[in-house]
C-alpha cells in the first residue's frame, strides 16, 4: 500500500499520534480481532501507551468526521 494511504490514517488523540486497530490489522494483513487478541496475550512486548480505548466523545468525534 502506498505511503500516503497510511499517512492519511494517522490521528491524533490526546496529544498524541495514532492509527485505529482495524487500519493497523490492514497494515500487518490480519484480521481486527487477531491483532487485539496477539497484544493481550503478548503486551509484555508492547510499550504501556501501544494501545488505549477511546472515549465515547473521541468515538462519536470520529464518526462525525467520517473516520469511522
Amino acid at each position: 500500500m502506498d505511503l500516503s494511504v497510511f499517512q492519511s490514517k494517522i490521528y491524533e488523540f490526546r496529544g498524541v499520534k495514532v492509527m485505529l486497530d482495524f487500519d493497523l490489522a490492514l497494515l500487518y494483513e490480519v484480521e481486527t480481532r487477531s491483532l487485539k487478541q496477539s497484544v493481550r496475550r503478548n503486551n509484555y512486548r508492547f510499550p504501556d501507551d501501544f494501545m488505549f480505548q477511546l472515549s465515547e466523545k473521541e468515538v462519536d468525534f470520529m464518526v462525525s468526521q467520517n473516520a469511522i
